[in-house]
């Protein structure tokens, strides 16, 4: 846990969220289609992006419920998207890279904000499918 009550989970969970909501947009907008949010399978592809692992479901339910708390994250379903401001956090961090980007971001985190905890619950149904659909793209090379 960190100075400011943030775990390098919820860094993780953020930096893994902001990526994929990016790339989910970058797509809609290419595709002409709306943009909705992150699918909990993006956020879990963008997790194993810059950690090597998928997060379980406990530790995406927990950090997500720390940070939608924090209104930093929005979550409806499983579409999560940056709240404005988690929009701010992640644009005024000092710049790292994304080796580094994790442990810039818990350090932000523990300056500017306090964990909360949002009332929402992450099925057991709702993440595996979310790691199935994850499975999939990997089996398929996307």
């Amino acid at each position: 846990m960190g100075a400011g009550g943030w775990h390098w989970n919820d860094a993780w969970i953020f930096v893994s969220a902001v990526i994929a909501e990016r790339l989910e947009r970058d797509r809609a907008m290419h595709a002409a289609l709306p943009v909705t949010g992150a699918s909990l399978a993006d956020v879990l592809a963008a997790a194993d992006f810059l950690h090597h692992s998928v997060p379980s479901r406990a530790e995406l339910e927990e950090s997500v419920r720390r940070l939608a708390g924090a209104g930093l994250l929005t979550v409806d379903d499983d579409l999560v998207e940056v709240a404005p401001a988690g929009e701010q956090l992640w644009r005024t961090r000092p710049f790292s890279g994304l080796s580094s980007a994790v442990v810039t971001l818990q350090t932000q985190l523990n300056r500017a904000a306090t964990p909360g905890d949002a009332d929402w619950e992450l099925d057991d149904q709702t993440y595996n499918a979310a790691v199935r659909e994850y499975s999939l793209r990997l089996a398929d090379g996307r």
